[in-house]
């Protein structure tokens, strides 16, 4: 009997590389992307500036002080032509063109291979497996435990038994919690398949995979999410890379973005966007126009940096503000439709501050 750490960890890593050796983009031995990104960066391995120091000093600050706020999320029974719930963290919700697809499931109380240490959800799930909606795709970015969580796929497979699409070697982990082959598709960059009507298109981004102590053997990506009326970007995990300005050259623009704004560091500034790299981000895949609405996400629910809490809507809404780009901030669970006409009243219908009242003394404006 397999024990439960290790069936968390996904598939070994013999199984991903006999899946993934043929990729153009793998080369001796791992995945490599056309930017490096350097996990933790060099310069501030020693001295004042050190990681370490930064974890002492700064500990405790990605943690809300006060309870934060949730609504239940309510899915219409058809999808609509676009919205989107934010479940937390990556998870989401997205409906487009009368499809629904259910963005990197992340139900599980901790982002780790163990049940009882690693990164601890700082606010409950909004909603449960069970209650999602008749999904048409699962969606996944890269295997990372705040991405990819074995205990709700599990679930999922128990109560909706979804298709998958995924990049190429995230299958096998899947295969390995008892995915049927048949229901995934596994994509390398710049390829796309066609679910539900709606082309998604595997695009790189710039980090990094794994899940135990081997690194890159999985892919990475963002996502490309473009129907016959509507287009969304959903950004994964990555740091600042040209590879942006590529999409929305080759994909773009898009009229709802989802971009991850938090975690961020600069003890690694190649894995992980800061709020004002991705707002440019934003810009960049909608080809410098500020017509799409930007759903941040990536922040509030797992603390995984050194910066406060609640900076990274704050400082994001800054720049959004200074940029003229037309940012929601919806409380976890809510749903943003923006079918409708008037887009910029749903925007303005979702710029509460709802953090202000969870966050600690120092962390505000």
């Amino acid at each position: 009997m397999q024990l439960p750490i290790l069936r968390r960890m996904g598939a070994t890593t013999s199984a991903v590389r006999s899946r993934v050796t043929a990729s153009p983009n793998y080369r001796d031995g791992k995945f490599r992307a056309h930017e490096p990104a350097h996990v933790v960066a060099t310069p501030e391995a020693e001295g004042p500036g050190s990681l370490l120091g930064t974890m002492w000093r700064e500990r405790g600050r990605g943690r809300p002080a006060g309870r934060v706020p949730l609504v239940r999320p309510q899915h219409p029974a058809q999808p609509a032509e676009l919205a989107v719930t934010w479940y937390g963290h990556a998870t989401s919700v997205v409906e487009v063109d009368g499809a629904r697809f259910l963005l990197d499931p992340v139900f599980g109380r901790r982002a780790s291979p163990s049940g009882i240490v690693g990164p601890q959800r700082l606010h409950p799930v909004p909603g449960t497996i069970a209650e999602l909606p008749p999904l048409d795709a699962v969606v996944i970015s890269h295997d990372h435990y705040d991405h990819l969580d074995e205990p709700s796929i599990v679930t999922l497979e128990r109560t909706h038994r979804p298709h998958y699409v995924v990049p190429l070697g995230v299958d096998e982990h899947l295969r390995a919690w008892g995915v049927p082959a048949g229901r995934i598709t596994s994509l390398d960059w710049r390829e796309s398949t066609v679910v539900a009507g709606i082309t998604l298109t595997c695009t790189e981004a710039r980090h990094f995979s794994g899940r135990g102590f081997v690194r890159d053997q999985t892919l990475w990506a963002a996502w490309s999410l473009r129907g016959p009326r509507h287009a969304v970007f959903f950004g994964g995990d990555s740091g600042p890379t040209h590879s942006y300005a590529d999409i929305g050259t080759d994909l773009g623009p898009f009229d709802l973005t989802i971009i991850p704004v938090g975690a961020y560091s600069v003890h690694w500034p190649d894995i992980h966007l800061d709020p004002e790299q991705a707002i440019s981000a934003h810009l960049d895949v909608n080809r410098g126009g500020t017509e799409a609405v930007m759903l941040p996400i990536h922040w509030a629910t797992f603390n995984l940096a050194h910066h406060w809490w609640s900076e990274p809507i704050r400082w994001a809404r800054r720049v959004a503000a200074d940029k003229g780009v037309r940012l929601v901030a919806p409380l976890v669970g809510a749903r943003v439709d923006l079918s409708g006409g008037d887009v910029d009243a749903v925007v303005a219908q979702h710029q509460d501050p709802w953090w202000e009242p969870a966050a600690g003394p120092e962390d505000h404006d």
